[in-house]
Protein backbone atom coordinates (compact mmCIF):
# COMPACT_ATOMS: atom_id res chain seq x y z
CA UNK A 1 0.00 0.00 0.00
CA UNK A 2 1.29 3.44 -0.95
CA UNK A 3 -0.44 6.59 0.29
CA UNK A 4 -0.16 10.28 -0.48
CA UNK A 5 -0.89 12.85 2.24
CA UNK A 6 -1.28 16.54 1.47
CA UNK A 7 -0.69 18.88 4.37
CA UNK A 8 1.89 16.37 5.53
CA UNK A 9 3.88 18.82 7.66
CA UNK A 10 0.75 20.02 9.46
CA UNK A 11 -0.34 18.80 12.87
CA UNK A 12 -2.86 16.18 11.69
CA UNK A 13 -1.08 15.34 8.44
CA UNK A 14 2.23 14.56 10.14
CA UNK A 15 0.59 12.28 12.70
CA UNK A 16 -1.32 10.52 9.93
CA UNK A 17 1.90 10.06 7.94
CA UNK A 18 3.63 8.49 10.95
CA UNK A 19 0.59 6.28 11.60
CA UNK A 20 0.51 5.04 8.02
CA UNK A 21 4.25 4.39 8.07
CA UNK A 22 3.91 2.43 11.32
CA UNK A 23 1.19 0.36 9.63
CA UNK A 24 3.76 -0.63 6.99
CA UNK A 25 2.62 1.66 4.18
CA UNK A 26 4.88 3.55 1.84
CA UNK A 27 4.12 7.23 2.43
CA UNK A 28 4.58 10.35 0.33
CA UNK A 29 3.87 13.53 2.32
CA UNK A 30 3.39 16.88 0.63
CA UNK A 31 3.96 19.86 2.88
CA UNK A 32 5.46 23.28 3.33
CA UNK A 33 8.04 24.40 5.89
CA UNK A 34 6.98 27.99 6.55
CA UNK A 35 7.35 27.69 10.33
CA UNK A 36 9.79 26.15 12.76
CA UNK A 37 7.12 23.62 13.78
CA UNK A 38 6.63 22.53 10.17
CA UNK A 39 10.38 22.13 9.74
CA UNK A 40 10.52 20.04 12.92
CA UNK A 41 7.71 17.79 11.69
CA UNK A 42 9.40 17.41 8.31
CA UNK A 43 12.53 16.14 10.04
CA UNK A 44 10.44 13.71 12.12
CA UNK A 45 8.92 12.30 8.95
CA UNK A 46 12.27 12.06 7.20
CA UNK A 47 13.76 10.12 10.11
CA UNK A 48 10.78 7.74 9.92
CA UNK A 49 11.61 7.00 6.29
CA UNK A 50 8.83 9.09 4.77
CA UNK A 51 9.26 10.83 1.43
CA UNK A 52 8.50 14.53 2.09
CA UNK A 53 8.09 16.85 -0.87
CA UNK A 54 7.52 20.62 -0.94
CA UNK A 55 4.74 20.47 -3.53
CA UNK A 56 1.77 22.82 -3.25
CA UNK A 57 -1.80 22.02 -4.25
CA UNK A 58 -1.42 24.55 -7.05
CA UNK A 59 1.43 22.62 -8.68
CA UNK A 60 -0.48 20.32 -11.03
CA UNK A 61 2.67 18.80 -12.52
CA UNK A 62 4.14 18.09 -9.10
CA UNK A 63 0.88 16.56 -7.90
CA UNK A 64 0.71 14.26 -10.94
CA UNK A 65 4.23 13.00 -10.26
CA UNK A 66 3.68 12.60 -6.52
CA UNK A 67 0.45 10.61 -6.80
CA UNK A 68 1.83 8.13 -9.34
CA UNK A 69 1.73 4.60 -7.95
CA UNK A 70 -0.36 5.53 -4.90
CA UNK A 71 -3.47 3.65 -3.80
CA UNK A 72 -4.95 6.15 -1.35
CA UNK A 73 -4.88 9.94 -1.07
CA UNK A 74 -5.57 11.80 2.18
CA UNK A 75 -6.18 15.45 1.40
CA UNK A 76 -5.54 17.59 4.48
CA UNK A 77 -3.82 20.67 3.03
CA UNK A 78 -5.84 23.84 3.64
CA UNK A 79 -5.71 27.57 4.16
CA UNK A 80 -7.05 28.00 7.67
CA UNK A 81 -5.62 30.52 10.14
CA UNK A 82 -4.42 33.26 7.79
CA UNK A 83 -6.13 36.59 8.49
CA UNK A 84 -3.87 38.84 6.42
CA UNK A 85 -4.82 37.53 2.97
CA UNK A 86 -7.76 38.13 0.59
CA UNK A 87 -10.61 35.65 0.30
CA UNK A 88 -9.20 34.55 -3.05
CA UNK A 89 -6.28 32.93 -1.22
CA UNK A 90 -8.64 30.60 0.67
CA UNK A 91 -10.57 29.75 -2.49
CA UNK A 92 -7.40 29.03 -4.46
CA UNK A 93 -6.24 26.47 -1.87
CA UNK A 94 -9.41 25.05 -0.33
CA UNK A 95 -11.46 24.84 -3.51
CA UNK A 96 -9.24 24.96 -6.61
CA UNK A 97 -6.38 23.19 -4.82
CA UNK A 98 -8.76 20.42 -3.84
CA UNK A 99 -9.87 20.16 -7.47
CA UNK A 100 -6.24 19.85 -8.55
CA UNK A 101 -5.53 17.03 -6.10
CA UNK A 102 -8.71 15.22 -7.15
CA UNK A 103 -7.89 15.54 -10.87
CA UNK A 104 -4.41 14.15 -10.32
CA UNK A 105 -5.86 11.32 -8.22
CA UNK A 106 -8.45 10.42 -10.83
CA UNK A 107 -5.89 10.44 -13.63
CA UNK A 108 -3.59 8.19 -11.56
CA UNK A 109 -6.37 5.67 -10.89
CA UNK A 110 -6.47 6.22 -7.13
CA UNK A 111 -8.80 3.77 -5.36
CA UNK A 112 -9.78 5.96 -2.39
CA UNK A 113 -9.71 9.69 -1.69
CA UNK A 114 -10.25 10.80 1.91
CA UNK A 115 -10.96 14.50 2.23
CA UNK A 116 -10.34 16.28 5.53
CA UNK A 117 -13.11 18.81 6.10
CA UNK A 118 -14.17 20.58 9.29
CA UNK A 119 -17.04 21.10 11.70
CA UNK A 120 -16.56 24.76 10.76
CA UNK A 121 -18.96 24.14 7.85
CA UNK A 122 -21.78 24.21 10.43
CA UNK A 123 -20.94 27.81 11.30
CA UNK A 124 -22.24 29.34 14.50
CA UNK A 125 -23.57 27.30 17.38
CA UNK A 126 -26.66 25.22 16.71
CA UNK A 127 -29.17 24.28 19.36
CA UNK A 128 -29.25 20.55 19.94
CA UNK A 129 -27.20 17.73 18.50
CA UNK A 130 -25.24 18.15 15.25
CA UNK A 131 -24.88 15.26 12.83
CA UNK A 132 -24.05 14.83 9.14
CA UNK A 133 -27.58 15.87 8.11
CA UNK A 134 -27.55 19.12 10.09
CA UNK A 135 -27.80 22.19 7.87
CA UNK A 136 -24.53 23.94 7.04
CA UNK A 137 -24.16 27.70 7.47
CA UNK A 138 -20.48 28.64 7.60
CA UNK A 139 -19.83 32.15 8.86
CA UNK A 140 -16.24 32.83 7.79
CA UNK A 141 -14.18 32.39 4.64
CA UNK A 142 -12.47 29.27 5.94
CA UNK A 143 -15.75 27.45 6.59
CA UNK A 144 -17.28 28.75 3.36
CA UNK A 145 -14.42 27.51 1.19
CA UNK A 146 -14.17 24.18 3.03
CA UNK A 147 -17.86 23.60 2.27
CA UNK A 148 -17.25 24.53 -1.37
CA UNK A 149 -14.35 22.07 -1.34
CA UNK A 150 -16.72 19.33 -0.17
CA UNK A 151 -18.92 20.03 -3.19
CA UNK A 152 -15.93 19.64 -5.50
CA UNK A 153 -15.09 16.30 -3.88
CA UNK A 154 -18.62 15.01 -4.43
CA UNK A 155 -18.39 15.91 -8.13
CA UNK A 156 -15.68 13.24 -8.44
CA UNK A 157 -17.67 10.62 -6.53
CA UNK A 158 -18.58 8.66 -9.65
CA UNK A 159 -14.92 8.41 -10.70
CA UNK A 160 -13.09 7.88 -7.40
CA UNK A 161 -14.11 6.30 -4.11
CA UNK A 162 -14.38 9.43 -1.97
CA UNK A 163 -15.02 9.97 1.74
CA UNK A 164 -15.49 13.35 3.39
CA UNK A 165 -14.50 13.55 7.06
CA UNK A 166 -15.69 16.53 9.08
CA UNK A 167 -13.08 16.87 11.79
CA UNK A 168 -13.75 18.26 15.25
CA UNK A 169 -11.27 20.27 17.33
CA UNK A 170 -8.18 18.09 17.53
CA UNK A 171 -5.51 17.88 20.21
CA UNK A 172 -2.49 15.76 21.05
CA UNK A 173 1.28 15.57 20.45
CA UNK A 174 2.50 18.20 18.02
CA UNK A 175 -0.48 20.54 18.42
CA UNK A 176 1.10 23.99 18.43
CA UNK A 177 -2.25 25.80 18.71
CA UNK A 178 -3.31 24.22 22.00
CA UNK A 179 0.27 24.47 23.26
CA UNK A 180 -0.13 28.25 23.21
CA UNK A 181 -3.15 27.92 25.51
CA UNK A 182 -1.19 25.69 27.90
CA UNK A 183 1.68 28.21 28.00
CA UNK A 184 -0.62 31.20 28.56
CA UNK A 185 -2.46 29.48 31.42
CA UNK A 186 0.81 28.38 33.02
CA UNK A 187 2.17 31.95 32.86
CA UNK A 188 -1.04 33.38 34.34
CA UNK A 189 -1.52 35.38 31.14
CA UNK A 190 -4.88 33.85 30.25
CA UNK A 191 -8.42 34.71 31.26
CA UNK A 192 -11.80 33.54 30.01
CA UNK A 193 -13.68 35.85 27.65
CA UNK A 194 -17.46 35.55 27.81
CA UNK A 195 -19.41 33.14 30.00
CA UNK A 196 -17.19 30.13 29.32
CA UNK A 197 -20.19 27.82 28.98
CA UNK A 198 -19.83 27.03 25.26
CA UNK A 199 -19.12 23.36 24.51
CA UNK A 200 -16.06 21.71 22.96
CA UNK A 201 -16.04 18.09 21.81
CA UNK A 202 -12.39 17.48 21.01
CA UNK A 203 -10.81 14.42 19.44
CA UNK A 204 -7.33 13.11 20.18
CA UNK A 205 -5.16 13.14 17.07
CA UNK A 206 -4.35 9.43 17.36
CA UNK A 207 -8.07 8.61 17.41
CA UNK A 208 -8.55 10.85 14.39
CA UNK A 209 -5.76 9.03 12.55
CA UNK A 210 -7.50 5.70 13.22
CA UNK A 211 -10.74 7.15 11.88
CA UNK A 212 -9.13 8.54 8.73
CA UNK A 213 -7.43 5.23 8.00
CA UNK A 214 -10.71 3.37 8.55
CA UNK A 215 -12.44 5.72 6.09
CA UNK A 216 -9.89 4.74 3.44
CA UNK A 217 -10.18 1.02 4.14
CA UNK A 218 -13.90 0.40 4.65
CA UNK A 219 -16.20 0.02 1.61
CA UNK A 220 -19.13 1.34 3.65
CA UNK A 221 -17.46 4.77 3.87
CA UNK A 222 -17.39 5.25 0.09
CA UNK A 223 -19.25 8.39 -1.03
CA UNK A 224 -20.15 9.22 2.57
CA UNK A 225 -19.75 12.32 4.74
CA UNK A 226 -18.79 11.38 8.30
CA UNK A 227 -18.27 13.33 11.53
CA UNK A 228 -15.30 12.40 13.68
CA UNK A 229 -15.19 13.68 17.27
CA UNK A 230 -14.33 12.48 20.73
CA UNK A 231 -16.88 11.37 23.28
CA UNK A 232 -16.22 13.90 26.06
CA UNK A 233 -17.97 17.27 26.10
CA UNK A 234 -16.31 20.14 27.96
CA UNK A 235 -17.25 23.77 28.47
CA UNK A 236 -14.52 26.33 27.91
CA UNK A 237 -14.30 26.81 31.68
CA UNK A 238 -13.95 23.07 32.29
CA UNK A 239 -11.34 22.70 29.57
CA UNK A 240 -9.23 25.58 30.87
CA UNK A 241 -9.56 24.33 34.46
CA UNK A 242 -8.27 20.90 33.35
CA UNK A 243 -5.29 22.52 31.66
CA UNK A 244 -4.56 24.66 34.73
CA UNK A 245 -4.60 21.56 36.91
CA UNK A 246 -2.30 19.73 34.48
CA UNK A 247 0.30 22.51 34.55
CA UNK A 248 -0.01 23.02 38.31
CA UNK A 249 -1.50 26.51 38.52
CA UNK A 250 -4.80 28.06 39.49
CA UNK A 251 -6.96 29.36 36.68
CA UNK A 252 -7.35 33.13 36.76
CA UNK A 253 -10.68 34.28 38.18
CA UNK A 254 -10.66 37.27 35.83
CA UNK A 255 -13.52 37.32 33.32
CA UNK A 256 -14.21 39.71 30.47
CA UNK A 257 -17.27 40.28 28.27
CA UNK A 258 -16.99 39.09 24.70
CA UNK A 259 -18.34 42.10 22.83
CA UNK A 260 -15.39 44.55 23.32
CA UNK A 261 -12.98 41.92 21.98
CA UNK A 262 -15.29 41.21 19.04
CA UNK A 263 -15.42 44.91 18.14
CA UNK A 264 -11.64 45.24 18.50
CA UNK A 265 -11.04 42.18 16.34
CA UNK A 266 -13.35 43.53 13.64
CA UNK A 267 -11.51 46.86 13.55
CA UNK A 268 -8.07 45.22 13.53
CA UNK A 269 -9.06 42.96 10.63
CA UNK A 270 -10.36 45.93 8.65
CA UNK A 271 -7.12 47.87 9.19
CA UNK A 272 -4.53 45.07 8.91
CA UNK A 273 -5.90 42.87 6.15
CA UNK A 274 -5.57 45.38 3.26
CA UNK A 275 -1.95 45.91 4.36
CA UNK A 276 -1.19 42.18 4.33
CA UNK A 277 -0.51 42.25 8.08
CA UNK A 278 -1.68 39.47 10.42
CA UNK A 279 -3.89 41.18 13.03
CA UNK A 280 -2.94 40.48 16.67
CA UNK A 281 -6.58 39.57 17.31
CA UNK A 282 -9.17 38.34 14.84
CA UNK A 283 -12.76 37.10 15.11
CA UNK A 284 -12.00 33.47 14.35
CA UNK A 285 -9.69 33.34 17.37
CA UNK A 286 -12.67 34.32 19.50
CA UNK A 287 -14.64 31.30 18.29
CA UNK A 288 -12.94 29.34 21.08
CA UNK A 289 -15.01 31.36 23.55
CA UNK A 290 -18.13 31.66 21.44
CA UNK A 291 -19.07 28.52 19.50
CA UNK A 292 -20.62 25.37 20.93
CA UNK A 293 -20.54 21.97 19.25
CA UNK A 294 -22.47 18.94 20.48
CA UNK A 295 -21.71 16.25 17.91
CA UNK A 296 -23.40 12.94 17.13
CA UNK A 297 -20.85 10.35 15.97
CA UNK A 298 -23.33 7.49 15.47
CA UNK A 299 -22.55 7.31 11.76
CA UNK A 300 -18.81 6.97 12.41
CA UNK A 301 -19.52 4.11 14.80
CA UNK A 302 -21.77 2.39 12.28
CA UNK A 303 -19.67 2.80 9.13
CA UNK A 304 -16.13 2.85 10.55
CA UNK A 305 -16.58 0.87 13.75
CA UNK A 306 -15.06 3.96 15.34
CA UNK A 307 -14.94 4.50 19.09
CA UNK A 308 -12.64 7.20 20.52
CA UNK A 309 -10.23 5.91 23.12
CA UNK A 310 -8.43 9.08 24.20
CA UNK A 311 -9.49 11.92 26.49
Amino acid sequence: MKVLITGGTGFIGSRLALGCREAGFEVVALGQTNTDMESFRKEQLRVAGIDVRAISVGDTGGLAAAVTGCNVVYHLAAAQHESNVPDRYFRDINVEGTRNVLSASRDAGIARFVHGSTIGVYGSAHSGLIDEATGTRPDNIYGITKLEGESVVRQFGSEIGISIIRISETYGPGDGRLLKLFKAIKKGAFFVIGKGTNLHQLIHVDDLVRGLMAAAARPAARNETILLAGSEKLTTMEMCACIAQAVGVSLSRLRAPLWPFDVTATVLEAVCRPLGVQPPLHRRRLDFFRKSFLLDTTKATRLLDFEPSKK
